[in-house]
């Protein structure tokens, strides 16, 4: 594999990992958060997905992904077919990618050009970010965390 093909196979483990994590908790360990963390579990669960989902759209078809305000939550089977199309859509275009390639992003009210590759970028910190988080209410709550680094990932693919 090349290196943005492991990198993004690792990000689509990883988030399937905490998913299947997260599927065997209670609806009051899915809310429940600790401060300095996005929200509860769930919250930040649906916020990783709805991301993804977005930044996918961006990246395949340059189009911003409109998802109404008052759409229901996903289900937690929602979110891992959801994480399973994009993130096996994301393995596919990250080698297509080019440096020149942009999407045009209202930021803060200005249309700008932004390079696909910065929302690629974007794609595995905010994923990385939040999983932490998420793995650190766990530990708040003595739930032990999956193993998400990329160890792990190499001796169960491998």
């Amino acid at each position: 594999m090349d290196t943005l093909t492991t990198l993004f196979s690792h990000n689509l483990w990883a988030n399937l990992r905490i998913l299947a994590c997260c599927a065997e908790l209670t609806t009051e360990q899915l809310n429940g958060t600790v401060t300095g963390t996005y929200g509860s579990i769930y919250d930040t669960l649906q916020h990783i997905v709805t991301a993804e989902q977005s930044y996918f759209s961006r990246i395949s078809t340059g189009q911003r992904l409109h998802r109404a305000d008052d759409a229901p939550p996903l289900t937690m089977t929602e979110m891992v077919e959801s994480i399973q199309r994009t993130g096996s859509g994301l393995i596919e275009w990250a080698v297509k990618v080019q440096a020149a390639d942009m999407v045009e992003i209202n930021w803060d009210g200005t249309l700008r050009d932004v390079p696909k590759t910065i929302l690629l970028t974007q794609v595995i910190n905010h994923a990385t970010e939040h999983r932490a988080q998420i793995m650190a209410i766990l530990t708040q709550f003595g739930i032990e965390p999956p193993e998400l680094d990329a160890w792990n990932y190499f001796d169960e693919v491998n």
